[in-house]
């Protein structure tokens, strides 16, 4: 496997509290890796120190076999790594397509003509290239979270990193979104996710890691994973066990 990604001993404390601790993972070249664990375990830290938001004060990360550690946000985006947020805020007076346009990759196109195709294609790959017209005030809560996939992926990034790109889904969005993930992971696309619903991650990632107090409490494939004591201890509960016994 070819690391796309690598974080050796990672640490970031606020204050007294250890909000990262330690931590150590690979991400491969086109690799789904779920990153779960309970509230406050350190995911959306982590996340923020992988962007450039915070500076590790221990350890170093590696993107692509470059030491990123402490860079500017925009700069570690031109290498070629992309985030989405939580919440997917749309530019609202814009339409789909426009709002992928000013998302593309400085230099990808030098005219409007070639920016339009390509923010055709990528919404394509998403399954929704009959919505480059329509405003976002139009499209479903699962709609506008696969043009927000979509518009981090306009950047042409080499790792997409999602921030619970399920969330406020329900059971159908949720699986049309997965089927999508899996489709651009099975296509080369890298992806680090962050999230909560189980079906989800259990569904699409090659990959979990799990965490707790800002440590790694668990790494491997997600049949695994589910079955460890530590993270139905921590995290998934009895009830997690008991259907993943029901279901063999």
């Amino acid at each position: 496997m070819t690391a796309i990604l690598q974080l050796d001993h990672v640490g970031k404390r606020f204050g007294g509290l250890q909000a990262v601790n330690d931590l150590s993972f690979v991400l491969g070249e086109g690799e789904i890796l779920g990153l779960i664990g309970p509230n406050g375990a350190g995911k959306s830290t982590l996340f923020n120190l992988i962007n450039g938001v915070f500076t590790p004060e221990t350890g170093k990360i590696l993107f692509r076999g470059t030491d990123i550690t402490g860079e500017k946000p925009f700069l570690i985006a031109r290498r070629g790594l992309a985030r989405t947020w939580q919440s997917t805020e749309l530019f609202e007076d814009l339409d789909v397509r426009e709002n992928l346009t000013v998302a593309a990759k400085d230099g990808a196109a030098k005219d409007a003509a070639p920016r339009d195709e390509a923010a055709e294609q990528t919404l394509a790959l998403v399954g929704m290239d009959w919505a480059g017209e329509a405003m976002p005030n139009q499209l479903s809560m699962g709609q506008r979270k696969l043009v927000g996939v979509a518009r981090a992926l306009a950047a042409r990034p080499r790792l997409l990193c999602l921030d619970e790109p399920a969330a406020g889904l329900d059971t159908r969005e949720s699986r049309e979104l997965g089927a999508c993930l899996r489709g651009l992971a099975d296509q080369g696309q890298s992806m680090l996710l962050i999230e909560h619903d189980m079906g989800l991650v259990m569904g699409i990632c090659d990959r979990v890691v799990v965490l707790e107090f800002g440590q790694v409490i668990a790494d491997g494939p997600p049949a695994v994973v589910r079955a460890d004591p530590r993270v139905i201890a921590a995290y998934l509960g009895e009830d997690a066990a008991s259907e993943d016994v029901a279901e063999r």
